[in-house]
């Protein structure tokens, strides 16, 4: 039961009772709920901040690891991107060079992806800005090794068939130094032994005795092996591919030929024998070299058992206008 005060008024000369105003007392307890909820406030501040319960404490320890796992993850993908960065180099500037192949631009290996929003999933979520900037990383190097991959499955093919091209290409002479009598006439203009006109020689005649052995310059295939072709009388015709054919005329009459048509050859395997038959003057072995069906000077392709010596007296035996054999 609440005390009832009371005063005493001088004029009635008695004690009266006080009377609380309502308006004072709403007043007065308006001021003691705001200060209660101001207390209160300060001490739910006070507890978030120093008191923290175990499992918010557990989850900003997750959120503390996620965070050192994305910025981990971040490093790895600026090293390895910088690994693919090298190897781009070297494969653009050395090994595409190499191979006489176009380097891959830029702008094609490091290209984005364009169209529909790839990471819209990844928005609104927490440290989305930091996630979609690190999916886009990893997207991007998983193209540029894709695109990596594919060029090093290029670069594998063009070197196999770079090794094919070097054992096919005709790169030896089709006979023998030792073996030569002399180098009697080389590509270009000659006198026709026949009629004595000026004429265009199309092949060199190497000289040597009847018999010898005559080598296949390059590997490939014996596409013909007769005496159907005017003026060559017994020859071989090898097909080394890329474009590359080899001609060998005026074999021997008697068992000419010791290879027969579609039979593979390695560079240096016996094909013939040196004779005089078709238009032929003497002895002597009549070489030729197409290149996608173009006569091409044969001196260019001795460069696989001559040495620098050797090749400059072939070269310039081969450059003097003389009367050819055939």
């Amino acid at each position: 039961m609440s005390k009832v005060k009371y005063y005493y008024d001088s004029e009635t000369l008695s004690y009266r009772k006080v009377e609380t105003k309502k308006r004072r007392f709403f007043f007065r307890s308006l001021l003691f709920l705001t200060v209660s909820f101001c207390f209160g406030l300060v001490c739910f501040f006070f507890a978030d901040m120093f008191l923290i319960s175990p499992q918010l404490k557990k989850s900003r320890s997750k959120v503390e690891y996620l965070e050192l796992q994305l910025d981990e993850m971040r490093e790895d993908v600026t090293r390895l991107s910088s690994v693919i960065e090298n190897v781009e180099d070297r494969d653009n500037n050395i090994y595409r060079i190499y191979f006489d192949a176009n380097p891959i631009p830029s702008e094609q290996r490091q290209a984005g992806f364009g169209g529909v929003n790839r990471y819209k999933d990844y928005e609104g979520g927490y440290s989305a800005k930091k996630i979609i900037e690190l999916k886009e990383a990893i997207d991007k190097l998983k193209k540029r090794t894709a695109i990596q991959s594919k060029s090093l499955d290029e670069i594998v093919t063009l070197a196999e068939d770079k090794e094919k091209l070097l054992t096919s290409i005709p790169a030896i002479q089709p006979v023998r130094n030792q073996d030569l009598t002399r180098m009697a006439s080389g590509y270009g203009y000659r006198t026709d032994p026949f009629n004595k006109t000026r004429k265009f020689h199309y092949g060199m005649d190497f000289t040597a005795p009847r018999g010898t052995p005559v080598f296949a310059t390059g590997d490939g295939t014996i596409v013909r092996a007769d005496a159907n072709s005017s003026g060559y009388g017994n020859h071989i015709r090898i097909d080394h591919g890329f474009g590359y054919l080899s001609l060998y005329a005026h074999l021997r009459s008697n068992k000419p030929y010791n290879v027969r048509r579609g039979q593979r050859v390695k560079r240096g395997d016996i094909i013939g024998y040196v004779g005089s038959t078709g238009r032929s003057q003497a002895p002597h072995l009549h070489y030729e070299v197409f290149k996608y069906d173009d006569r091409i000077n044969p001196i260019n392709f001795y460069y696989g058992n001559l040495t620098p010596q050797e090749f400059n007296a072939l070269l310039k035996k081969s450059q003097q206008e003389n009367i050819s054999l055939d």
